[in-house]
């Protein structure tokens, strides 16, 4: 008897802590799945990302005091759950959409996780927030900006970067800005890479320039992780385009830098989606042969003392390296999600959703040049934004517009 009723006093001691712990009074840590490239051709952005994600995690459990206006960062953990941490479990999708899906079933199956980030790549976030659909389970996409993924009617799915259609209105904004300044901005050419974010980009931006006025002249798709785009090069050498845009995944991007110099191609203005262009990696190889390159980025280190600067050095002191842009917005992505699910005081998928849809942080919260962040019903953050920078002496700088530069913008490019 003394045995039925000590059992009976341990399970019913154990069922109180697991219901205390789903009422956010007790509970030791939140565990949340990223899905990145950790191997392959972008295996660079996936490790910049990885150790950003890194950052905002130990931001949340361990603090910082001069990041008071981020939400959490006072290193209290998530009050909600009663001072829970969290623990992120990473995961490679290699990528490839097949495997990033395969890792976003073993993250939600047998790690347990309450909510998943990733995927970098477009075409793998298509997959992976599928899954995360199908199960239930809150997705965040800090990166990924292909049109489509919130125009499938999804719940679970959340986007806090800016997207194609912010691009292409800033790209257009810009060239119209320098065509009156007296720039050649008559022909355009398009160079995209085939998966779903170059072809989803790219088509965006062709619609937004028709509307506008703008002449594209050229589009040359190409094959993603080429091993050649002299083909390419010569195409644009031969109609010589006035401006063209680059919208390319790192190995790629390096590899037309070096072609267009091997080559001795050049337009009057260069532009680059971002992406492969803002890899560190990238920065490192190829930043002598892109001086003056125009690239768009939704973070900048500012005046020191700055959330942006704070940020910038801690994840310096980590890594040796600067936070570029995808990395930046990954973190926040991040931040967003521990806010949301502090405030959901719970790990039920269904509580973080509403708390996800009910998030409203103001841009002296966010650590990226965001207006803030709320969401759309179908998941987009209608308060993101988009600035443009420059590569000036092997570093981006923010030239346009005019009340978020930090430097001037130099035209015609240079090159090397």
């Amino acid at each position: 008897m003394f045995l039925q009723r000590g059992v009976v006093a341990v399970l019913g001691a154990a069922l109180l802590a697991l219901g205390t712990a789903q009422n956010g009074v007790a509970q030791q840590s939140v565990r949340i799945g990223a899905i990145y490239p950790l191997s392959g051709n972008a295996a660079s952005a996936g490790s910049s990302s990885k150790a950003a994600i890194e950052l905002a995690v130990d931001l949340v459990n361990h603090g910082n005091p001069d990041l008071k206006d981020v939400p959490l960062a006072d290193g209290k953990g998530l009050p909600g759950l009663g001072g829970a941490k969290i623990e992120v479990i990473f995961a490679d999708n290699q990528g490839t959409p097949a495997a990033g899906q395969n890792q976003a079933l073993r993250l939600i199956t047998e790690e347990k996780v309450v909510a998943l980030i990733g995927a970098y790549q477009s075409g793998i976030t298509v997959t992976t927030s599928a899954m995360a659909e199908r199960h239930g389970i809150p997705f965040m996409a800090p990166e990924s900006v292909a049109a489509n993924l919130t125009e499938r009617g999804f719940k679970w799915f959340f986007r806090a970067t800016p997207v194609a259609g912010d691009f292409a209105r800033a790209y257009s904004e810009f060239l119209k800005e320098q065509q009156a300044a007296g720039q050649k901005t008559a022909s355009i050419a398009v160079v995209n890479e085939n998966t779903e974010y170059g072809n989803s980009v790219a088509s965006v931006i062709k619609e937004q320039f028709a509307k506008d006025g703008l002449n594209i002249s050229q589009v040359i798709p190409y094959s993603a992780n080429t091993t050649d785009v002299q083909p390419q090069v010569l195409q644009l050498k031969e109609k010589n385009p006035d401006v063209v845009i680059f919208i390319s995944y790192t190995s790629d991007a390096i590899l037309y830098a070096k072609t267009m110099k091997d080559l001795n191609w050049k337009p009057a203005i260069m532009i680059a989606d971002d992406a492969g262009f803002n890899d560190p990696s990238f920065v490192a190889t190829s930043a002598g042969l892109v001086e003056g390159l125009v690239n768009r980025s939704s973070f900048a280190v500012g005046k020191p003392g700055s959330v942006s600067a704070v940020i910038n050095d801690l994840y310096k002191k980590k890594t040796g390296n600067d936070l570029d842009d995808p990395s930046a917005r990954a973190m926040q992505g991040m931040l967003i999600l521990a806010d949301a699910i502090n405030r959901a005081g719970s790990t039920e998928p269904a509580k973080i959703q509403a708390a996800l849809k009910a998030t409203d942080l103001k841009a002296s919260q966010v650590i990226t040049g965001y207006n803030g962040v709320k969401f759309d019903d179908k998941g987009q953050n209608v308060l993101a934004s988009s600035l443009i920078t420059q590569m000036q002496g092997g570093k981006y700088v923010p030239v346009w517009p005019k009340d978020k530069a930090a430097g001037e913008l130099k035209l015609p490019y240079k090159g090397w």
